[in-house]
């Protein structure tokens, strides 16, 4: 079982949200551009990696920076500038608001590791081991694939499947015997092109059809719809059927 983080396991999504709109929407008024929505997360940054984030948003303003690199001083200079401004934001709505996992996604975790699955976390984020700890469930993971770990080994980003296909083979699994958990709709694309077995889409905002044209095999609202009967393959087209009724 190959979990996404945010928006899966932790409602971190929902201050990643909030961060993107605090950077983004003061800076669209300054610049006079189109004013940044809440769809603009759904349909340029959401599960992608901080920087290919902004610089998709940016594109859909008509607007480019130069890259620049990670060390760059939060700002607006840059791609990466931005980026990092963000990434401030972000880590302190985590300082002063704390993470607590999805209790359904909680209950999920603990079905399917008691029923035998292994498990790896698969995430764009570079905070990955900080939400991990501050929801307490880094010690559930033994193989993490973050955004550090992509950096570090050349792998491109969702919606490519590349995070996913290591996940998988550091846990020693085939792709087609491991599931994708995602809430993004790149992350489904990324599931649907690693052609894994199962690509099971948590939808907490994006739309049940968006996911599962995307690549999506079941939606559900919440992980604790489900127990850990998703891994039988006699119970794929059951729980298909069911899920989002």
């Amino acid at each position: 079982m190959l979990f996404d983080l945010d928006g899966v396991l932790t409602p971190t999504a929902e201050l990643h949200m909030r961060a993107w709109e605090r950077l983004f929407a003061p800076w669209c008024r300054a610049h006079g551009l189109a004013p940044y929505e809440p769809a603009d997360y759904f349909a340029h940054i959401d599960g992608k990696p901080r920087y290919d984030g902004v610089a998709t948003f940016l594109a859909s303003r008509g607007v480019e920076l130069p890259r620049g690199t990670a060390d760059d001083a939060p700002g607006e200079d840059t791609v990466c500038a931005l980026g990092n401004r963000k990434d401030a934001i972000v880590n302190d709505l985590f300082a002063t608001e704390g993470i607590a996992p999805y209790p359904g996604s909680v209950r999920f975790l603990d079905a399917v590791t008691a029923a035998g699955a292994l498990v790896a976390v698969v995430s764009s984020s570079r905070n990955t081991p900080a939400v991990l700890q501050a929801a307490g469930l880094a010690d559930r993971f033994e193989v993490v694939v973050d955004g550090n770990v992509a950096s570090a080994e050349g792998l491109p980003g969702k919606p490519a499947p590349d995070t996913y296909l290591r996940a998988a083979e550091r846990l020693g699994v085939r792709a087609e015997e491991a599931v994708v958990v995602e809430d993004a709709l790149s992350g489904v694309q990324a599931g649907a092109a690693g052609a894994f077995g199962l690509v099971l889409g948590v939808d907490r905002g994006v739309g049940a059809d968006l996911l599962r044209s995307g690549g999506a095999t079941v939606v559900v609202t919440d992980l604790g719809e489900l127990d850990a009967a998703v891994l039988d393959r006699p119970a794929r087209a059951h729980v298909n059927e069911g899920a989002d009724e």
